[in-house]
């Protein structure tokens, strides 16, 4: 705590930081001013001071805020207008700018600062309006450059291009295009099927529909669904995925109307969207199945499906939509899905085409919430399997067979049923002995993903294992080979990370990890067959042994991380199953002993855990995987937009992310490599395991780093979301207290940070655990409350009638444990420093008051003494009758001595200070050479 002086003296002490360049100090200087009483005219300097230091630390609301308070005490203030006049212009408020500036030159007219100042912001200003009067011909010579087939300057056009793009983010410039018959000839730009056009007009529309829904529909109109569809499907990359972004951009405005900017103007007018929302997932349905359509564009219409089809919560009720989709498209997307590469007439897809059918399908199927519609989705999905199985020889049943693959991948409940139709399983294993490559594969592949499901793996380990190794023994190519393999790893894995449930002899599950990783490793194998190597290691490395051996493999390692940070995203779900196998952060429970004990009476079995699964081997493998490179891996699997980064692969992510921060030594590596950065998304959205495991590994990233710099720029605000949702009753007790020791971190560094907390609505979730039993949540809710003291907010908070919050301050400073006591009469300090009303209320809320007090002075601790001394000192200058209290008591002998005792200044300052103001009270005589 600091030693009390008055505002005068604070604000020399600012002055000269300013000078130094120390701004950040200045200001906390002039704000402990400001806390001080004061006259009116010091206020109106101090904040003047404050805007110079704001303008320094580019704040520049604040600096907009001070001066403003300046210019309140006196309106000729020339220094305070010039401050605000810069902060405003800094926000782009450029006539209240030149209005200060002018103001300025009326006081001041000799000023050539004043002058050279406003004469820039004029001409600045004189542009914008200038830009402004003339948008109507820019639009024209826009479109005219662009449309002109005579116009050969090729960086001519991109110029135009750029500009109507640019234009068209902001809404003005959005209005004047759409009204200066924009849409017409955005929609020739479109027609000229020139790849550079086409992407300035699709850009230029996202920025039309953005956040305005009548305009939407609108366009929407003019161009028709059956275009825009058309463009999805085109060859070139970048305009389909240009197309798959209006087209988004174009369903959330249709869905959530317009911005709050805009909604006063249209709220009259009743727009109902459904009819055009309709209208676009109609014709993407369309798109699925239709042979000329491009695989990447037939990609971005199952990708915008998941996003824009089933309900963003179970929360909503109405999940209509996706009941519209599974009448008039659940065909169309089983189209995709049982698609057999190579074959006559096969739809052209991409390596994350059938994965994205999937996840789509298994979207729509999590979206319904009755038997009956559920049965609905099974009898479609068997009437189509059956439509393909019977009457159209091989190529249906491979057909039929793929399909299978497809539903087991997503809604396996639907797979496992069209798995039992009559004649599949027979088809599948006959067909796994087939001398075609193509027919063999995916019979293969339909049986590897059967042996997932428990339903079936019986059947499967009866019939298909003693097939699986025939081919894996004989078959002459790697890629049957290899999904053989992965067969058996799956049903060899089926004991878990169990010791004692092996499934296979001894030695052979190391034999299958290790061809894996030889596979893994070839680069002369094609990615989508060296993937099978991944999946087959996702479900060996249950075994501690494997996972040892594969942590010492660094080629196969890195092997493993170019694989995920390949364009094949399916790759995606194996090897964050890998990485969590390796890390052991699956959620294990420590079984009950008594239960332990019935279990071996019942002669039950009971599971075993692998000795090189125990804490200081997992601690090596985490180092291993650390040094190979994993977190950059992550990190790129954490930015792919793809659907097979579902919920539950991000869940698998933020487990390893949390076992890598697990060391606090190993956080500043996981933050220079990206990790911070990926835990962000992952903290906020996935399942909630997933987003809670994420938030825990920001939360210790917090509490040992610098947040930042672990966190630089805008991003450190949005880290305390997820440190709040650890706050929450239903998270565990470590969970909570690294929540609260992390948001003392942040609520330490800003004003801005502690209003981001205040919003968060964290405040009565910090104040609940200043109340819990644990000792050290107790503190750390205690700590975190003294940072979050700061803040006028707060500081009002405790004032409250109705509220025991200073009370249980109060009472704290007076308990055995000295960190609480330290941590309660630190927030006494601060409180009464800032907030002067609260010195006032401290004799009101326990008649303990002064004993706690004086035994804060008479503690053997330093710091608590030095705390005890100020927290007197502000009581004494608030009131004369809480002075009055005070002197009345012991507490006049006890400053007396702390007055004069050398060794400890600080204390002794704070001690002078309060006797200072008692004298200057009349309640009691200075002593020999006192003034």
């Amino acid at each position: 705590m600091e030693e009390a002086v008055s505002a005068g003296r604070l604000r020399e002490e600012g002055n000269a930081l300013f000078q130094a360049g120390q701004h950040r100090a200045a200001l906390a200087a002039y704000t402990r001013a400001l806390s001080l009483d004061c006259s009116g005219p010091e206020r109106a300097v101090l904040h003047r001071n404050r805007a110079a230091c704001h303008l320094k630390l580019e704040d520049y609301a604040e600096a907009e805020a001070d001066a403003s308070k300046a210019i309140e005490a006196d309106g000729r203030d020339t220094k305070a207008l010039f401050r605000r006049s810069q902060a405003l212009q800094k926000l782009g408020h450029l006539d209240q700018a030149i209005s200060d500036l002018q103001r300025c030159i009326s006081l001041e007219p000799k000023n050539k600062a004043f002058q050279e100042a406003l004469r820039a912001l004029g001409s600045s200003m004189h542009e914008k309006m200038k830009t402004m009067s003339c948008t109507d011909s820019k639009v024209e010579q826009m479109f005219q450059i662009l449309l002109d087939p005579e116009e050969k300057d090729a960086d001519k056009k991109q110029k135009a291009a750029q500009n109507l793009i640019v234009l068209a983010r902001e809404e003005a410039g959005a209005e004047k295009i759409f009204q200066s018959d924009g849409v017409r000839l955005l929609t020739r730009l479109l027609d000229t099927a020139k790849a550079d056009l086409m992407l300035a007009a699709l850009r230029t529309l996202v920025g039309l529909c953005s956040g305005h829904r009548s305009r939407t529909m609108a366009i929407l109109a003019e161009l028709g669904a059956p275009r825009l569809s058309a463009v999805l499907g085109v060859e070139h990359e970048q305009v389909s995925l240009a197309a798959c972004n209006l087209l988004h951009v174009m369903f959330d405005s249709l869905r959530e109307g317009l911005q709050k900017d805009f909604r006063g103007k249209e709220d009259a007018v009743v727009l109902d969207s459904s009819k055009d929302m309709k209208l676009l997932i109609k014709d993407l349905l369309e798109l699925l199945p239709l042979e000329g359509a491009s695989a990447h564009g037939r990609d971005n219409a199952l990708n915008l499906l998941i996003k824009v089809v089933p309900r963003k919560s179970p929360k909503e009720t109405n999940n209509s939509m996706s009941l519209w989709v599974i009448d008039q498209g659940l065909k169309k997307i089983l189209e995709v899905g049982s698609t057999v590469c190579g074959a006559p007439g096969s739809l052209p897809v991409t390596e994350n085409t059938r994965m994205s059918a999937s996840v789509l399908l298994s979207k729509l199927y999590e979206d319904l919430k009755c038997d009956a519609e559920r049965e609905n989705f099974h009898h479609l999905c068997e009437d189509y399997v059956r439509s393909w199985f019977e009457g159209h020889e091989l190529a249906g049943k491979l057909r039929a067979i793929q399909t299978v693959s497809c539903l087991l991948q997503g809604p396996s409940d639907a797979g496992n049923r069209v798995l039992e139709l009559e004649g599949i399983m027979d088809s599948v294993l006959s067909l796994c002995a087939s001398v075609c490559e193509a027919h063999q594969l995916v019979a293969v592949e339909a049986l590897i993903h059967a042996a997932d499901k428990a339903k079936r793996a019986s059947f499967i380990t009866a019939n298909g294992v003693s097939l699986l190794k025939e081919i894996y023994k004989h078959s002459e190519r790697d890629s049957i080979r290899i999904r053989a393999l992965v067969g058996l790893c799956k049903l060899g894995s089926a004991g878990g990370t169990d010791f004692s449930m092996k499934q296979f002899a001894e030695g052979s599950t190391m034999k299958l990890a290790k061809q894996c990783r030889k596979w893994l490793c070839n680069e002369a194998i094609d990615t989508s067959t060296r993937r099978w190597a991944v999946e087959g290691l996702a479900y060996l490395t249950f075994d501690a042994d494997v996972k040892e051996e594969f942590v010492e493999d660094k080629a196969a390692m890195q092997a493993m991380f170019q694989l995920a940070k390949s364009e094949d995203r399916s790759v995606l779900y194996a090897v964050a199953s890998t990485l969590v196998n390796c890390t052991n952060s699956y959620d294990h429970e420590e079984p009950d002993p008594q239960m332990l004990e019935l279990a071996k009476y019942a002669k039950q079995h009971i599971p075993e855990q692998h000795p090189k699964d125990k804490p200081d081997f997992v601690k090596r493998r985490v180092r291993k995987l650390l040094t190979a490179g994993v977190v950059s891996a992550l990190a790129c699997m954490v930015k792919s937009e793809n659907p097979a980064l579902t919920n539950s692969c991000r869940e698998l992510i933020s487990r390893v992310f949390l076992a890598l921060v697990a060391e606090a030594e190993d956080r500043g590596g996981v933050v220079a490599q990206g990790g911070g950065k990926a835990l962000i998304p992952l903290s906020l959205e996935g399942t909630e395991v997933g987003q809670t495991k994420a938030a825990q590994a920001l939360a210790k990233i917090t509490i040992t780093s610098n947040p930042e710099m672990a966190f630089p720029g805008e991003r450190i605000y949005e880290v305390v979301r997820p440190l709040v949702s650890l706050l929450h009753l239903q998270r565990t007790g470590l969970e909570n207290f690294e929540g609260l020791m992390a948001l003392t971190n942040l609520a330490g560094i800003s004003e801005r940070l502690r209003q981001k907390i205040l919003k968060e609505k964290a405040v009565p979730m910090i104040e609940g655990y200043m109340f819990e039993e644990h000792e050290l949540i107790r503190l750390a809710a205690t700590e975190c409350m003294c940072n979050m003291a700061m803040s006028k907010e707060v500081q009002e908070l405790f004032l409250a009638e109705d509220s025991d919050r200073l009370k249980l301050m109060v009472l704290y400073s007076g308990e055995e444990d000295e960190k609480l006591r330290r941590a309660a009469s630190g927030t006494l300090a601060m409180l009464t420093a800032l907030h002067p009303p609260i010195c006032k209320r401290i004799p009101q809320v326990t008649v303990h008051w002064l004993e706690i007090l004086q035994a804060l002075l008479l503690s053997p601790s330093t710091e608590l003494q030095h705390r005890g001394a100020v927290v007197v000192m502000n009581m004494m200058a608030a009131e004369r009758g809480v002075a009055e209290q005070l002197i009345a008591s012991e507490m006049l002998e006890i400053l007396s001595v702390l007055a004069k005792d050398r060794d400890k200044p600080r204390v002794a300052q704070a001690a002078q200070e309060a006797l200072a103001q008692a004298v200057s009270y009349g309640l009691i005589k200075p002593g020999p050479g006192q003034d």
